[in-house]
């Protein structure tokens, strides 16, 4: 069974209450349908039921009454959420008037049904720009505890099954902090680790802090922020097993890990990659994909006290697909 497979058996085997909050677009409402038929997910669509249903009929989506849905202009918890959104936003100066309208925003409602316990998940992106999606999850939700960066990891699959976990590995930051600076580099570590376990599935996360040096080879204050984050990576979770700093191909050749990085327990066996700037992340998944012909998928966004995720607007059918079951895997885990 492949990975992805994987993921979407691990969904179905513990059903989780996914908002879609861009419900008439129409990927995602077949997305929703597949979902629906092959019980991956308990879905909740946000959007009026006259045109959800009559865009399902139009479709021929047959399943879509096995979702519940949410009208954001007759809510009946409107009030209930514009009372805690005002409640929660009030130090910024939100009042009750914004928040009512704020409600009414498909996104700014899944995560109030999220914040209130009525799901564990939220997917949008297909219509919404990342900060639309990114914007009401912090403000709402908030990040994990003890976490301030919210960032974007990466599966990578590749036909090299000598490298990572049997040729998968888990990368980050890929997707959202520029440059992160020694304390964020840690903390995206520590939730690349996370990842790699409630997504991909890794009973051993073992995590490579990367650079262009390996253990002093070369001297230079980029390299000293990923030695700081490691040491402070390693404060954070002290279960964490976690090295660096490391040069690609030493975090995993275990010839070249040998010689580079002696007695290290990482070195030449990482299954988790964490990049020391979103510029290399971004750069290298692409060229992993397209030159080394890897499926990457992703990005999963990571940090957030419950998943939101936020899909690109040029995505599948079979993209939302995926990224529900991977939502549902990280909700698992968030309530762990």
């Amino acid at each position: 069974m492949d990975l992805v497979q994987q993921i979407i058996e691990r969904a179905k085997s513990n059903k989780q209450r996914i908002v879609l909050p861009e419900a008439t677009e129409e990927r995602t409402l077949r997305a929703a349908d597949m979902v629906l038929a092959e019980g991956v997910a308990d879905i909740i669509l946000i959007g009026n039921p006259g045109e959800i249903n009559s865009l399902a009929e139009q479709w021929g989506l047959k399943n879509i009454n096995k979702a519940t849905i949410v009208d954001p202009e007759n809510n009946p918890k409107s009030e209930e959420y514009a009372a805690l959104l005002a409640e929660l936003r009030k130090k910024k100066g939100m009042t009750i008037e914004q928040a009512r309208e704020l409600v009414k925003n498909p996104l700014y409602l899944g995560c109030m049904i999220i914040k209130t316990g009525g799901a564990d998940g939220q997917i949008s992106g297909a219509l919404s720009t990342t900060a639309d999606t990114l914007r009401p999850a912090l403000q709402i939700i908030k990040c994990t505890p003890g976490i301030t960066c919210v960032s974007g990891a990466m599966l990578l699959i590749t036909k090299e099954p000598q490298y990572g976990e049997n040729g998968v590995l888990v990368v980050g930051d890929v997707a959202v902090t520029p440059m992160p600076d020694a304390q964020q580099l840690a903390q995206i570590a520590v939730c690349t680790a996370q990842t790699a376990k409630s997504v991909a599935g890794f009973a051993d996360p073992r995590v490579a802090m990367l650079s262009f040096s390996t253990k002093g080879s070369a001297s230079h204050e980029v390299v000293d922020k990923v030695v700081e984050a490691t040491k402070l990576a390693k404060e954070l979770d002290p279960s964490l097993k976690v090295d660096g700093e490391l040069q690609a191909d030493a975090a995993l050749v275990p010839s070249v890990g040998e010689k580079k990085a002696p007695g290290s327990d990482i070195a030449g066996k990482a299954n988790v990659l964490v990049f020391p700037c979103l510029e290399v992340g971004n750069i290298s998944y692409k060229m992993v994909q397209r030159l080394g012909g890897a499926e990457a998928i992703g990005p999963i966004l990571q940090g957030i006290a419950r998943p939101v995720n936020d899909l690109s607007r040029g995505c599948s059918v079979e993209d939302i697909y995926k990224l529900v079951a991977i939502t549902a895997c990280q909700a698992m885990d968030a309530k762990a």
